[in-house]
């Protein structure tokens, strides 16, 4: 079976301690849950802690964490998804 191929990786430590980390993952075969064919996750928050993250973990689906909130995301594409998650993690260190 073939296996995914890494598209992008990024961590950034900043100087609070926070940590920003995306993954994209490239799928050998897309999927109904993942139409897409990537897999995904990013994460801006500290050792333990979420703040923010996107992912489309297995029977869930494209969806975004915010805080305790967890909604739905729609997919358009990984500049887009990138942009979007970057954009909350900038109004939240901004809020801080």
């Amino acid at each position: 079976m073939a296996k995914a191929t890494l598209l992008f990786h990024r961590k950034v430590t900043y100087d609070d301690g926070h940590i920003s980390e995306l993954t994209i993952w490239h799928l050998p075969v897309a999927n109904s849950e993942r139409h897409h064919g990537l897999k995904y996750s990013l994460f801006y928050g500290r050792e333990g802690a979420r703040l923010i993250g996107y992912d489309n973990e297995r029977g869930k689906g494209d969806h975004r964490h915010y805080g305790s909130l967890e909604e739905k995301y729609v997919f358009r594409s990984t500049t887009q998804l990138i942009r979007d998650f970057m954009e909350d993690v900038a109004k939240l260190r901004s809020s801080a």
